[in-house]
C-alpha cells in the first residue's frame, strides 16, 4: 500500500477554512487530520465539536480526529457522529485502553492510539493486535511548528517489529515537524500515514507540496 497524506487542519487559515478543506479536496491528500485539544492534556485549544461537523459538510475525504484530551470516552460517540472515520486516542490520557479501543470500534471507526516522544513503543505489546493505527508523535503534542525529534525514526521500526505476525495491517502514522525533508525516510523506516501542517498550508503552493509528499520514495539503503 502507497503511504497516505492527513494535511493537519490545525495548521489551515481558520478565516478560509472552506477554501483550505476545497483544496485538500482537489488534492492527492488521503485524509483530512483533526486535533482535538482540551487545554488540560496539552497545553492549547484547538476547536471542537461544531468546527468538526462544520469541515465534514465540506470535506470529500475522511477524517481522521485525533483526541489530544483527558478522559477521551466522553466524547467517542460525539466524535463518530460528526463524521470520524479513524479516532486515535492517547495511550497517556486512558485508564482502561482496551476498553476504549473497543469502544470506538463498536462504534463503526478505526481505532487508533497516540503515543508522546517519551512513550516506549513497547507498552503496546498488550493490545497491539486490536489496534487499526498508532500515531507516533515525533514532537510533544500541543503547538505546531515545532522541530522533529530524530528519535521517532527508531520508534518507527521498534513498532514494526512489534506488530510483525501480530498485526500486519496495522496502519503507522506520524504527526510533527513532518515535511519534503523527512518523508522518504519516515516511509523507509516504516510509516503509512504522514500528518503535515505546516509544510502543506504554510506553502505558496499548498497543493503541489501535498504531491510531493504523496510520491516520495522510500530512500534506498545500500550495503
Amino acid at each position: 500500500m502507497k503511504h497516505l497524506i492527513a494535511p493537519s487542519v490545525l495548521a489551515a487559515d481558520f478565516a478560509n477554512l472552506q477554501r483550505d478543506i476545497e483544496m485538500v479536496n482537489q488534492s492527492q491528500a488521503d485524509w483530512f487530520h483533526i486535533d482535538v485539544m482540551d487545554g488540560v492534556f496539552v497545553p492549547n485549544i484547538s476547536f471542537g465539536f461544531p468546527v468538526i461537523e462544520a469541515i465534514r459538510k465540506h470535506a470529500a475525504k475522511p477524517l481522521d480526529v485525533h483526541l489530544m484530551i483527558v478522559d477521551p470516552d466522553r466524547y467517542l460517540a460525539q466524535c463518530q457522529k460528526v463524521g470520524a472515520s479513524v479516532i486515535t486516542v492517547h495511550y497517556e490520557a486512558c485508564t482502561h485502553l482496551h476498553r476504549t479501543v473497543q469502544a470506538i470500534k463498536d462504534l463503526g471507526c478505526k481505532a487508533g492510539v497516540s503515543l508522546n516522544p517519551h512513550t516506549p513503543v513497547a507498552l503496546l505489546q498488550d493490545i497491539i493486535q486490536d489496534l487499526d493505527l498508532v500515531l507516533i508523535m515525533s514532537v510533544n503534542p500541543g503547538f505546531g511548528g515545532q522541530k522533529f525529534i530524530e528519535r521517532t525514526y527508531d520508534k518507527i521500526r521498534a513498532l514494526r517489529n512489534l506488530a510483525a505476525g501480530r498485526n500486519d495491517s496495522l496502519l503507522i502514522e506520524v504527526d510533527g515537524g513532518v515535511g519534503p525533508a523527512n518523508a522518504a525516510a519516515l516511509v523507509q523506516a516504516g510509516a503509512d500515514v504522514l500528518v503535515a501542517g505546516n509544510a502543506v498550508f504554510a506553502a505558496a503552493d499548498p497543493t503541489e507540496v501535498i504531491a510531493g509528499l504523496k510520491n516520495v520514495s522510500p530512500q534506498i539503503q545500500h550495503a
